[in-house]
């Protein structure tokens, strides 16, 4: 008689006779290598852009691309069964330590003498929170904490207000760009600076010389936090993930009831609809699910303690797991105008969406989700 059954259904089957867990959709439906290419050819092209050139031959760290490379291209190793880090890596990580060093001689990402006041001091105090995170995160998977790494942490601290508005935080670039260079954004950026901190190894954040400053950064991260936007308070609950005194899901059940409410149909998120961003010249941005909100999102609630089985999470890691593109990326579109997708430019906000969309991936692995 033939065989009706398909191989599927028979893997399946086994699975269940033999007591074993089939393979989820999150974990076996995405491309691995796809997501790993697009990143490292993105992040090549990055660092070769005229544009991203900066003072001593290093290269602008950016929040869409350079930062969440950092951040979710080590997490693909083990998965890959990689050995060593990548090219772009090791530049960009040079470039920080470079940068660290000669942090008195290297000029400001952009200097008040090209683009105005006051875009020195918030090219150093956006850089100073940059450099922080990438090497913290960094030696948190090395192990040990470098001396880059805390001359970072000393740049940082030198830096931060400790009076008037915004005591606790630092300066941060405006340039009318959304998410991360328009306004209200030193939240954001403040709050990186506290998973900086949690982050970094060797137990620096229980550091005697950085009571003070890390007190004034964890007041201004909780004042008035239950009235912030969604957006500024899942960046609260990812830096709570990472460093004691701040709140998390268990505390702010207004934020998992905005974030249920916020979740589209198709199990994703609009990054439009977590602040209520505007776009320039009437340009209304998109609504439907991209990959930045989901799978910041999904990253974000698992670091948390959230687990992978939560329905709503479950559902966000079903929409990425469904919406790789073949080139690898996952899609997301800038706020702030029309963009070519398909444009050096118009890939942007893809990049910062594909390193969180494998973040999210790769955590819920880490659960056997």
């Amino acid at each position: 008689m033939k065989n009706l059954m398909s191989p599927r259904l028979f893997a399946l089957i086994c699975f269940i006779a033999f007591g074993l867990a089939a393979p989820s959709i999150a974990e076996s439906q995405w491309d691995k290598a796809a997501a790993a290419n697009y990143m490292d050819e993105r992040q090549a092209w990055w660092i070769d852009w005229p544009v991203a050139a900066r003072d001593q031959n290093t290269a602008c760290q950016s929040c869409h691309t350079t930062v969440p490379y950092l951040l979710a291209r080590p997490a693909l190793r083990h998965v890959l069964g990689e050995v060593g880090r990548t090219l772009p890596e090791a530049r960009l990580i040079s470039d920080a330590r470079k940068r660290v060093t000669m942090w008195n001689e290297v000029d400001p990402f952009y200097p008040d003498q090209t683009f105005g006041l006051p875009k020195s001091s918030e090219s150093r105090g956006t850089e100073a929170i940059l450099n922080a995170f990438v090497l913290a995160s960094w030696d948190a998977r090395e192990g040990n904490l470098a001396s880059e790494t805390l001359q970072a942490f000393e740049n940082l601290w030198d830096l931060q207000f400790t009076r008037g508005e915004g005591r606790g935080a630092w300066a941060w670039l405006y340039f009318d760009l959304a998410p991360w260079e328009s306004k209200g954004a030193s939240y954001f950026g403040a709050a990186l600076a506290a998973v900086a901190v949690g982050m970094a190894p060797e137990d620096y954040a229980d550091s005697p010389e950085i009571q003070e400053p890390l007190g004034l950064l964890r007041d201004y991260l909780l004042e008035d936090w239950q009235e912030r936007p969604t957006f500024d308070r899942l960046m609260l609950l990812w830096a709570g993930s990472e460093l004691r005194g701040l709140p998390n899901p268990a505390d702010d059940k207004t934020i998992l009831g905005d974030l249920e409410r916020l979740q589209n149909e198709d199990g994703g998120w609009s990054l439009a609809a977590l602040r209520g961003w505007e776009g320039r010249e009437e340009y209304v941005p998109p609504t439907e699910s991209d990959g930045y909100a989901t799978g910041l999102i999904a990253f974000v609630l698992q670091r948390a303690g959230m687990p992978a089985e939560q329905e709503n999470v479950v559902r966000a890691l079903d929409w990425l797991a469904h919406n790789q593109a073949t080139d690898g990326r996952w899609p997301s579109t800038s706020l702030n105008r029309e963009r070519d997708p398909e444009s050096e430019r118009g890939r942007i906000m893809s990049d910062a969406a594909t390193a969180f969309a494998v973040l999210a991936l790769t955590e819920a692995q880490k659960t056997g989700h």
